[in-house]
């Protein structure tokens, strides 16, 4: 086995952490004027920056970068994403009220899992966004799934 290979070996069995966090989260896209002004104006994300003049632009969502990319200029095929991305709000209906009123397009209820307040919404291209918010705490060692 080579050197580089026990080195990252020891890395995946020691006391570090392989994966050490999330660096961005991909949403496909097909218009991406349309996208880029949804993200960034609609829900009013902090603009992060543009992959040059490739159709690509990353948007800041609290601890997670939203990455909008025209799928096929990046070597893929769009398809929506199948489920959605939870955004943090602190009132789930006020944020809603405020979407709807943007014109934004909710496709279901505003409902309580159990633990926390969610409503489904669509960005421009069709991907699920939900609006969320968690009142239940979480546990503190949560069991293995």
């Amino acid at each position: 086995m080579s050197r580089r290979a026990c080195e990252g070996l020891s890395t995946i069995t020691g006391t570090t952490p392989l994966i050490t966090g999330v660096d961005f989260v991909c949403i496909p896209a097909q218009d991406f004027d349309a996208m880029t002004a949804f993200y960034g104006e609609t829900l009013g994300l902090p603009f992060v920056k543009r992959y040059g003049s490739r159709p690509g632009a990353e948007y800041e969502a609290g601890n997670l970068t939203l990455a909008i990319m025209i799928t096929e200029d990046f070597g893929g095929t769009f398809s929506r994403n199948a489920m959605p991305i939870a955004l943090q709000v602190g009132d789930v209906a006020v944020a809603r009220e405020r979407l709807e009123a943007k014109g934004v397009r909710f496709v279901s209820d505003t409902f309580d899992s159990g633990v926390c307040w969610q409503a489904i919404c669509l960005d421009p291209d069709g991907n699920p966004l939900s609006l969320h918010h968690r009142y239940a705490p979480k546990d503190e060692r949560p069991g293995a799934p």
